[in-house]
């Protein structure tokens, strides 16, 4: 596995990717809005052993004093996951926002229904912070939110 910065060519096949309805549940709705409008290298393409496009990571910038950058997307190919695949391109996001970028923290959250996502998250080595109880109106009803935090300094897995 492995994690580049997306291409103009790449831009249609993330916006089907998010857009999946197998995907699209469980993410945020500004999913694709996050695609369109990110800069640089803020949308990376995991790709697999062999070199296909297999899902994204998004990631952001929250706090530029404090060296806080979050992680707002994550999905994987349906037709790829169970492979282990988000939590490889979590590891590897992680790392290059503290080895190569000097972040101090990193931040996520995600709704509270997406357990594989927590799943996915605490195999990364986040701690979930906190819960911000029926934050979000999404799919007829309330849902949490659940916040999570991977620090420079806390043991990677």
């Amino acid at each position: 596995m492995r994690l580049r910065p997306a291409t103009s060519e790449d831009r249609e096949w993330l916006l089907a990717l998010v857009g999946d309805e197998r995907i699209a549940a469980s993410l945020s709705t500004a999913a694709a809005a996050a695609i369109d409008a990110a800069d640089g290298d803020e949308v990376l393409v995991v790709e697999d052993e062999g070199g296909e496009r297999a899902g994204v990571v998004c990631w952001s910038t929250h706090n530029r004093r404090s060296r806080i950058a979050g992680v707002h997307t994550v999905a994987i190919d349906p037709d790829r996951q169970g492979r282990g695949l988000a939590v490889a391109a979590l590891r590897e996001v992680t790392r290059m926002l503290f080895d190569e970028r000097g972040f101090h923290r990193v931040e996520a959250e995600t709704y509270g229904f997406n357990r594989a996502a927590r799943r996915a998250f605490a195999a990364a080595g986040f701690v979930e912070e906190g819960i911000r109880r029926r934050a979000y109106d999404r799919h007829g009803a309330w849902q949490d939110g659940v916040h999570l935090g991977l620090l420079a300094d806390d043991p990677r897995p």
